[in-house]
């Protein structure tokens, strides 16, 4: 079975990668149209100007920029408060924040009471 091709809202990727930001404004939800028809600002354009001279190592702390078409293929490390995330853009993730893939909180597992725990967690098995 072969893999089927990427289509964004009926156009391939190599289709998008031609068209101009306003031209992929048309493309996507309202929100994120609107934040491209306003423009972007100075860190955004400076982080756009690194990509298009093909940079190796991307850092960034705009995770408020949307991804187009030309960031796909890409590694990003994406600061998410604490350290760099490296993320690899796919044709997914088109449309997107950068900042969605660069969780800022960790899921927190806590394990059984340790000793000098309270009168109340003495209940609980211990295994």
């Amino acid at each position: 079975m072969a893999k089927k091709e990427f289509t964004y809202r009926g156009k391939k990727l190599e289709e998008l990668k031609k068209l101009s930001l306003k031209e992929f404004a048309q493309l996507v939800k309202t929100r994120t149209r609107r934040t491209l028809m306003r423009g972007l600002t100075e860190q955004q354009k400076i982080f756009l100007e690194k990509i298009r001279k093909g940079e190796k190592k991307l850092k960034t702390h705009c995770r408020d920029m949307v991804i187009i078409p030309e960031m796909v293929d890409k590694t990003i490390m994406i600061h998410n408060g604490k350290a760099y995330v490296a993320v690899i853009i796919k044709p997914e993730m088109l449309g997107h924040r950068l900042g969605e893939f660069a969780l800022t909180r960790k899921s927190i597992t806590h394990s059984s009471p340790g000793v000098g725990a309270t009168r109340s967690s003495a209940s609980v098995s211990v295994k």
